[in-house]
């Protein structure tokens, strides 16, 4: 037969004070209550707990025996109830994100500096993929997407629409001239996403179209499967390229190219399992995000 919780506390009131009337007051209980209380619990494990004489209560071998094992038992208890106390305010223990490799080698990266700050007992890691990982797997705790979520029982809070627009370096324009209107693009190095691997993005290569004859198809200098790696070669001046906003604003060696003209538009999405809902590192690290994107002023528009 299993023992009693509310038995063993008791118990290990009695044990701590030395006497049934002590342990009563710490307990709220009366005397007699806390002694029908050990005598249940000694007629349960067969065996006297305690020597009653006239000076208070004596354990006896077996008395001991199971305090050490109580005693053990309500001070793990009591650390972890302080430790899940404490959670609450302080986050603590790993988090896993991920997100595509042009986010987070850009955005993400640069601001990690000042989470790890705040949130100091948060283990983070970030895994950059452009593969999108099974979160019901428990690969991550968190993903970044710039799409919305197919696997269910996902929670999905839009971050951000990330607008892409056009961009080269100073010294590119400066060499090969600055383009007036799109159709102009005809004349210019364009560094697009690669044909051989599925678009992240429908209107990805968005800059072979506008203003493009269709009887004259543009051909770029160079094709990347990646956005971060065409990001990389615009800032070298080898082309004119698109270029998510974001990632932008964090090479100042690269100057807006038909400032008139925006290009589409892609829906970000925080995304973490159901089960993970009311995780006190996910809380944090969405609210510091919102907050960045928010003074960055790249929220929803």
């Amino acid at each position: 037969m299993p023992m009693d919780w509310d038995k063993l506390r008791v118990f290990h009131a009695v044990a701590e004070a030395g006497s049934f009337t002590h342990a009563g007051d710490t307990l709220n209980l009366s005397q007699s209550a806390v002694s029908r209380q050990i005598s249940a619990l000694e007629e349960s494990v067969k065996a006297p707990l305690f020597h009653r004489h006239a000076r208070g209560l004596i354990l006896t071998e077996q008395g001991e025996l199971l305090y050490q094992t109580v005693k053990d038992v309500f001070h793990k208890l009591s650390m972890a109830q302080a430790q899940l106390a404490e959670s609450q305010d302080r986050p603590t223990g790993p988090l896993k994100v991920t997100t595509t490799i042009g986010f987070g080698s850009t955005w993400l990266t640069m601001h990690m500096k000042e989470f790890v700050a705040l949130y100091p007992d948060v283990d983070v890691t970030l895994f950059l993929t452009d593969e999108e990982v099974d979160l019901g797997m428990r690969k991550a705790d968190v993903a970044i997407r710039m799409k919305e979520p197919r696997q269910p029982d996902l929670i999905q809070r839009p971050l951000m629409n990330v607008r892409s627009t056009i961009w080269a370096t100073k010294e590119y324009l400066d060499r090969r001239g600055r383009p007036q209107t799109p159709e102009d693009l005809d004349d210019h190095d364009l560094i697009v996403f690669g044909e051989d691997t599925p678009l992240p993005v429908a209107s990805m290569n968005w800059l072979l179209s506008l203003g493009a004859n269709p009887q004259q198809p543009r051909r770029p200098i160079l094709r990347i499967n990646n956005s971060y790696g065409i990001f990389r070669a615009a800032r070298t001046g080898l082309g004119i390229a698109s270029v998510p906003e974001y990632m932008a604003r964090t090479a100042p060696n690269l100057e807006r190219v038909l400032p008139d003209v925006d290009g589409p538009q892609t829906k970000t999405y925080f995304v973490y399992p159901e089960e993970l809902r009311h995780s006190q590192r996910i809380t944090v690290f969405r609210d510091f995000l919102l907050r960045k994107i928010q003074e960055e002023g790249l929220s929803e528009r």
